[in-house]
């Protein structure tokens, strides 16, 4: 219960509406605080502050900031259309939770909330001499404030919503994706092998969508307490429907657990309309496909984009290469959860999911062909066999895509020769090649 409340938590704390609720709230709390200066505070006023003063500043903070806030609601609006009309509407999602953006807005509602606050309060008199010191005080601090996060706002504006910064952000999650994926890469449980054993028990799913995030633990206790193991049949990121299985049952108590405890296996899986960054790495490799795949489109038609997803491609698929032979070195370790096995990720998959639309979209641009093939070879280089299969594989097969896709003889023999280069038979590919 704890880990799920510190999820939901963790999601909700993105949320641009909570993060504006709790600036309000300080910001309201803020002017408020000089009501109990008269009791509290003992020192003397050291200057004398007019209410008037204090009113005309608050005036122009409190006119000024819903200004401001309504201003900047509209830019990060039309940034969120221009990334799903530009970029890829997945992308925008990260747009939408981005610190810097929600910090700078809820610091304007903030101040405008202060503001307003603190001018009913000192039109009803609420405060006194001390008071309107405090108040004073605290008017100079939040101008100050908002001083310092309007120079940070006009820098991210200068980055908000262009190709580059998106295809960066997007780079970031993915990774940080496999930073999480490379510390607990089968959540904890076992390493499942091969195919589905007979006799196992399918338990299916009561909703359709994307599987989000597996609570192992909790499986775990089930499992054992039910003398059952538990075999994960739908990984993060896996589309589930009613007729596809969540899990897998086996042992002497797997009739009993699918029966009388089939509620709370399911409640282990958290399942979503969308996907999501946080622990689905492939996700992140699909959107940066559509962005070059977006790129290339004849209505684009913009190629630097596309080479540039493939060298981001490269850095993180690089990351997942090495993170994979750092597993292969410590698979002796003794899982925690031991009654529950999940499959391992498959480098095929992460490459089918981010070379196979690029290879398709940009088989006719020569640029994008030579830079893919130059890619896939750095990759191949790795010495990771699952890596390096996947390489090859996708090398050889987007030079037939080129073949039947280029014009130029000599475009093609260009192609020809980088992959023989890259692929010899019988060697690994050549590691010193320029990528």
């Amino acid at each position: 219960m704890l880990r799920r409340l510190g999820r939901a938590a963790r999601l909700l704390s993105r949320k641009l509406w909570v993060r504006a609720s709790l600036y309000a709230v300080v910001g309201v709390a803020a002017a408020l605080l000089g009501i109990g200066a008269e009791r509290y505070v003992p020192w003397a006023r050291p200057i004398g502050i007019s209410p008037e003063a204090v009113n005309r500043i608050l005036d122009i903070l409190a006119s000024s900031m819903l200004a401001v806030t309504t201003f900047s609601l509209g830019i990060m609006i039309s940034s969120y259309g221009s990334a799903t009309a530009n970029v890829s509407p997945r992308a925008a999602k990260l747009l939408m939770q981005d610190p810097t953006s929600q910090k700078t807005l809820a610091t304007f509602i903030g101040s405008f909330l202060f503001s307003l606050v603190a001018i009913i309060a000192l039109s009803t008199g609420l405060y006194g001499d001390r008071g309107r010191t405090v108040l004073f005080v605290a008017t100079l601090a939040m101008v100050a404030l908002i001083v310092l996060t309007m120079l940070r706002w006009i820098e991210h504006l200068s980055r908000l919503g262009r190709v580059e910064s998106i295809t960066e952000r997007v780079e970031e999650a993915t990774r940080d994706a496999i930073e999480v994926w490379a510390a607990s890469p089968y959540l904890g449980a076992r390493a499942a092998t091969g195919g589905v054993p007979s006799g196992m028990r399918p338990l299916f799913s009561a909703t359709m969508g994307y599987v989000q995030h597996i609570d192992v633990h909790q499986l775990d206790d089930i499992a054992a307490d039910g003398a059952a193991e538990v075999r994960v049949a739908a990984p993060v990121g896996a589309f589930v429907d009613l007729q596809r299985p969540l899990l897998w049952l086996a042992g002497d108590g797997a009739k009993d657990l699918a029966e009388d405890r089939a509620d709370d296996l399911r409640e282990a899986f958290s399942i979503e309309p969308e996907r999501s960054f946080d622990h689905d790495i492939r996700f992140g490799l699909v959107v940066l496909a559509e962005i070059a795949s977006r790129a290339l489109s004849p209505a684009v038609n913009d190629q630097g984009t596309a080479i540039d997803v493939i060298g981001r491609g490269v850095r993180v698929l690089t990351q997942f290469s090495q993170a994979s032979a750092q597993i292969a070195q410590g698979q002796s370790a003794e899982p925690e959860h031991r009654h529950v096995a999940m499959l391992a990720l498959d480098a095929d998959d992460l490459f089918d999911d981010l070379f196979g639309p690029i290879a398709r979209d940009g088989a006719a641009v020569v640029e994008v062909q030579i830079r893919l093939q130059k890619a896939l070879a750095s990759l191949g280089a790795s010495g990771v066999a699952g890596i390096r299969q996947a390489a090859e594989r996708h090398a050889r097969l987007a030079l037939k895509r080129a073949e039947g896709a280029l014009a130029l003889e000599d475009d093609k023999e260009t192609l020809r020769r980088l992959v023989a280069g890259a692929w010899p038979a019988g060697r690994a590919p050549a590691a010193a090649m320029t990528v």
